[in-house]
């Protein structure tokens, strides 16, 4: 076999490999949790669904506000276990790598209990972190809460997931021009992210509503590193799923770079 060709299926399989892992597992199989137990249906959650969720929260943010039962059962077991949130009626996060991250400092909540401020994590499919406080900080200045921002990239994210997956599949298995193209999509992951991202916080910010108990001029919230709003201070980071996504593209950027040369040798 030419040597470029057996690199470039190496590479494409370690992204396809990340990429599944990270994303598309927790996003196909947990994708509903969240819409299940905010529409009272929770009983709807199957057990596989269930051991997914429970797997992929391991080692994720728990807020100091979270549940008498839900702090118990950290403390017992290391983790936060799905039933016990819904017992608790405490927020319902999605499991899926976050990617960015969004944290706010005030006055109101101390550093002992929130060290590094009010977090919210921005995934592909939904957020994760304090989003409920969040909304209620935006909601003082007029601002929406955060479930307006692309509500059809996060509905359709577990099936462009899969799509990138098959890509990565088919990319592996057959030799194409035209999956050389499309492979340009996963080398592009991390900026079309940032571009979404950027967007929605613009929008956000010049979509301010006049029931805001504090006025303020449209504004574009803080993309990439601290900011102010108001009499709050605010710092924008990627957070360790962004550097999976940059694995992700530089893989499939090798692995494209070692198919143009593999065709060319057999050209």
């Amino acid at each position: 076999m030419n040597k470029s060709l057996l690199k470039s299926r190496i590479f494409a399989l370690l992204a396809l490999g990340m990429l599944l892992y990270w994303f598309v597992i927790p996003a196909v199989l947990a994708h509903n949790v969240k819409e299940l137990v905010d529409t009272d249906q929770a009983n709807k959650i199957s057990p596989l669904t269930e051991k997914v969720w429970n797997f992929y929260q391991k080692g994720r943010y728990v807020s100091p506000n979270a549940p008498g039962l839900v702090k118990e059962d950290l403390k017992k077991t290391g983790q936060v276990h799905l039933k016990k949130l819904i017992e608790g009626d405490a927020e319902i996060n999605v499991v899926t790598a976050p990617i960015w991250y969004v944290a706010l400092e005030a006055p109101n909540y101390p550093k002992e209990a929130f060290p590094e401020g009010i977090p919210v994590y921005y995934h592909f499919d939904g957020f994760s972190g304090d989003v409920h406080e969040m909304n209620t900080i935006n909601h003082f200045i007029g601002m929406d809460p955060m479930k307006r921002g692309a509500p059809y990239l996060r509905m359709l994210a577990p099936y462009a997931l899969v799509f990138l997956a098959l890509l990565l599949v088919y990319f592996i298995l057959y030799d194409s021009k035209i999956l050389n193209l499309l492979m340009l999509i996963p080398v592009a992951l991390p900026a079309i992210f940032l571009g979404f991202y950027a967007y929605w916080l613009y929008w956000f910010g010049h979509h301010m509503h006049a029931w805001g108990a504090f006025k303020i001029k449209p504004f574009t919230p803080t993309v990439f590193g601290d900011g102010k709003v108001a009499q709050f201070t605010t710092h924008s980071y990627p957070t360790w799923g962004f550097w999976v996504l940059i694995g992700i593209s530089l893989l499939s950027l090798l692995a494209l770079i070692s198919r143009i040369k593999a065709q060319k040798q057999e050209a």
